[in-house]
């Protein structure tokens, strides 16, 4: 079985499912989910910045009301059980946690733990970070000696 460690920041939608079960075609995979809520692991001016970037000018202007400490928690632990059922129900194995501080070192201690055979980091794109290589992906490829794949989400959850 092929194994991944997929890295995401929201529920997982059916397209987002689809492409990442369908990723290596036939062969069985297993998926280790992180979830780390938007709320914690960037600030509002970076995810304003992404917003204004990306058209989304409504967007921009209610980052301010995206929840943070123990309501990112609760909205995490229900989008990451969100995640992990569809994940299963497309026939796949799967199993996750939440993130609460220090994605990378959690990312390369799972890798490690479950002898991962790769990550995928599934996202809304984050033009700054991505721009200054300060995204996940960026940075766990000098991390977790494995192969790191950037996606982006298809749609909003």
């Amino acid at each position: 079985m092929f194994t991944s460690v997929l890295m995401i920041e929201k529920a997982l939608t059916s397209a987002d499912v689809e492409f990442v079960t369908t990723l290596h075609g036939d062969e069985q995979v297993g998926f280790h989910v992180l979830l780390q809520p938007r709320g914690d692991q960037a600030d509002r001016l970076l995810r304003a910045i992404d917003d204004v970037a990306l058209g989304e000018l409504d967007d921009a202007v209610r980052e301010g009301e995206t929840p943070e400490g123990q309501e990112a928690q609760s909205v995490g632990e229900r989008a990451l059980e969100v995640s992990l059922t569809a994940l299963r129900a497309s026939g796949a194995q799967a199993e996750g946690r939440l993130i609460e501080d220090h994605p990378l070192d959690e990312l390369k201690a799972v890798v490690m733990e479950i002898a991962a055979d790769e990550v995928i980091v599934l996202t809304d794109p984050h033009y700054v970070e991505e721009f200054f290589h300060r995204d996940w992906a960026s940075r766990a490829r000098h991390k977790v000696g494995v192969p790191v794949l950037k996606l982006f989400s298809h749609s909003k959850a």
